[in-house]
């Protein structure tokens, strides 16, 4: 056997398969193989130390022979050339790879030490601002507006000089800071001769709404009612629209949410149970927006207790703040364009103000209801209509309050929506048909009878908190024109996780809370598989609440994986680093009115991802599915029917594709700013014309 063929065996025949590196130089040349040494002994003998040929052998198959051996050596050194060329190649790619990820560290700890410094300096500077300039102007607006309300009240202007007062304060071009931030202390009457020197103003562009509701974010929140309030508030007057809140005074307020909170010292009243009650208004400014409180004193205990929610006496609460509501906007001389309601605690502000309050000077105000479903109704006894004024009779009928299913009693949320010039149904997801045929909740007839008023309204998200170009949770921002910073916050994660930073794995983020809905079994089969493919995660719980605590330390025990991260307390710097750092957020739904963590995710540039195989009601019929929002229609095109498998799969195999499309979810605009802000305008414009 030939030294050839001895060793070719040993040689891998494609450069893709494994190989051992050989000790031999890779420049040195292979030596020909000596032929067999044989020995003749004295008896003529031969043995296999000789060089004598057999007396059989054929010099011609000798050359053949030694021909072959050098071609084969030829056809070894080549490929043993070809092997440390990949192996010096992969060398190069590896202390590469290592050089950009020691390059990356650093640079992001020079970020995180240039951020604080800036941050720092920042707060320096904002100290001083606030110091210097007090108030800014949107506030001190606000403060001259409800004082004027308190002027009003206490008698000393009339109804019609106070709405060219406020007229004149919402569309003076003088700057409001320079002129009356040093004159607030002052009481009413210097205050009211100050304003009249600007008595002259330009006629108003914007809407005047007011909203009758029950929470606002950060005063009170319970469900995605508080951050809708304070979110659409904020984005109507960013575009120069006028909006006041009304809520009642419970005694959970956060007050330290409150700039400028007084008490207006005037006697307010309003109807119920057959006669008027005094009532205690406060005004302030939260977030840029005025806001009036109600205090009740006679039925004090109606928001004085735990929870604002589920008490047997709702619709008495409720009902009472609803009239006390409209007795204090007629008797300050408001006439607002549009009166905007919210689920059925405020719904019957609609009969009451048509039966009662448009012939009181507010003929030309509008009703605009809300909804942000229809699972609660409240029905309850047709002669409580009566506790505010109503009367039962003319309302207890099929085409108004009357229930579909249980004709004994009256349903006020039916009510609202059958009073209302325009209701709209806040949704991200549903369509209007399938809203109106399948998440009715016994209201359809009504809802079909009167669908010509309904439209549909995704929720939105501040985008000025979230927002990964200037967001100062970050260690280094990042937007569509240079997503470098994104790659340094998944560094960041990952370093703070304690889990791998390669630059090629995937990192999965999660939220996790007690509105989050995820089925946890589900969630770890869902892991585990992402986990063989290589994913990481990063679950963000929230420890302040004891369920959500134990169910993601029963959740970490069944998985126990290296690459599987869980954080139980919130934490805001935290939850902003894990959807800069995350290349996919994990969503239960993607109707997510209350976390909005599909729309934050998105605008971060991580691709939300149902945690199921693709989002069911995506696949409804498409019967149903002539008028929905464009949020549902963008993620109907893109990652709302992808399940977490196919989304790795897509990252891996099409990377450019992926990449074309995180960009232009991120380019997209789902604020409180954009569609939702438009779609409640429209319905303004549409009421206002009627």
């Amino acid at each position: 056997m030939s030294m050839a063929t001895l060793i070719n065996p040993a040689i891998p025949s494609s450069p893709s398969r494994r190989f051992s590196i050989p000790l031999t130089n890779p420049n040195s040349h292979f030596v020909k193989a000596p032929s067999l040494l044989r020995c003749v002994r004295k008896n003529g003998e031969i043995n296999g130390l000789s060089r004598t040929p057999p007396p059989m052998d054929n010099g011609g198959e000798d050359d053949a022979e030694t021909s072959l051996e050098e071609s084969s050596n030829v056809e070894l050194e080549s490929k043993n050339n070809e092997i440390w060329r990949l192996f010096k190649e992969a060398q190069q790619n590896i202390l590469y790879l290592n050089k950009q990820r020691v390059k990356a560290v650093d640079e992001l700890n020079k970020a995180k030490r240039e951020k604080q410094l800036l941050l720092n300096k920042i707060e320096q500077l904002e100290k001083e601002n606030k110091r210097v300039s007090g108030k800014d102007n949107l506030v001190v607006c606000w403060e001259l507006l409800l004082r004027i309300d308190s002027m009003v009240l206490g008698g000393m202007v009339s109804t019609e000089e106070a709405s060219k007062l406020r007229r004149m304060v919402i569309d003076s071009k003088v700057s409001l800071v320079d002129v009356f931030s040093g004159l607030l202390q002052q009481r009413d009457a210097e205050l009211l001769t100050e304003l009249r020197h600007f008595s002259e103003g330009s006629k108003r562009k914007g809407y005047h709404v007011i909203h009758i509701c029950t929470e606002m974010e950060p005063l009170i929140s319970v469900g995605p009612l508080a951050p809708y309030i304070t979110g659409l508030s904020r984005a109507l007057q960013r575009k120069g629209h006028l909006v006041e809140v009304i809520l009642p005074k419970y005694a959970s307020l956060d007050l330290d949410e409150v700039q400028g909170l007084r008490e207006i010292e005037a006697d307010s009243y309003s109807f119920f149970n057959g006669q008027l009650h005094g009532n205690r208004i406060w005004t302030g400014v939260v977030r840029g927006i005025g806001v009036t409180f109600i205090q009740p004193l006679y039925f004090s205990s109606f928001f004085n207790r735990d929870g604002i929610y589920e008490h047997p006496d709702d619709f008495e609460r409720f009902t009472y703040f609803s009239r006390a509501s409209l007795d204090y906007i007629a008797k300050s001389g408001k006439q607002p364009d549009v009166l905007h309601l919210h689920n059925w605690e405020t719904a019957i502000v609609g009969p009451l103000f048509w039966d009662i309050f448009a012939k009181q000077g507010l003929g030309n105000t509008r009703i605009l209801l809300t909804c942000q479903g229809f699972d609660s109704q409240c029905l309850d006894e047709p002669d409580k209509l009566a506790l505010c004024g109503l009367d039962p009779g003319r309302l207890h009928r099929p085409d108004r309050f009357q229930d579909t299913t249980k004709t004994h009693l009256v349903n006020i949320l039916k009510g609202g929506v059958v009073y209302s010039n325009k209701v709209i149904v806040m949704s991200s997801m549903h369509s209007k048909g399938r809203i109106i045929h399948s998440m009715s909740h016994g209201l359809e007839p009504t809802l079909t009878m009167h669908k010509e008023k309904l439209l549909v309204a995704p929720y939105g998200f501040d985008n000025s908190t979230w927002d990964p170009s200037t967001d100062k949770f970050l260690p280094v921002n990042y937007s569509t024109e240079n997503m470098r910073g994104k790659y340094a916050c998944k560094v960041a994660l990952q370093q703070q996780a304690a889990i791998a930073t390669h630059a090629s794995s995937i990192l999965v983020g999660c939220i996790i809370s007690e509105v989050s809905g995820f089925d946890l079994e589900k969630l770890k089969a869902v892991v585990r598989n992402a986990t063989r493919e290589g994913a990481q995660f990063v679950f963000l719980g929230n420890g302040s609440v004891s369920t959500t605590y134990r169910a993601l330390r029963s959740f970490q025990e069944a998985v126990e994986d290296s690459n599987v991260k869980f954080f139980y307390n919130y934490d805001e710097a935290l939850s902003h680093l894990v959807f800069a750092g995350s290349d996919i957020i994990l969503c239960h739904s993607f109707h997510d009115p209350l976390l909005q963590v599909p729309l934050k995710a998105l605008r971060y540039g991580a691709a939300p991802v149902s945690e199921a195989s693709g989002d069911n009601h995506l696949r409804y019929s498409s019967d149903h599915d002539h008028e929905i929002t464009r949020f549902s229609q963008f993620m109907r095109s893109t990652f709302g029917v992808m399940s977490l498998s196919q989304a790795l799969d897509e990252m891996k195999n099409n990377p450019s594709t992926w990449k074309t499309k995180i960009l232009n979810a991120m380019k997209k605009d789902f604020s409180w700013d954009s569609e939702c802000y438009e779609t409640h305008v429209s319905a303004y414009t549409a009421v206002k014309s009627l």
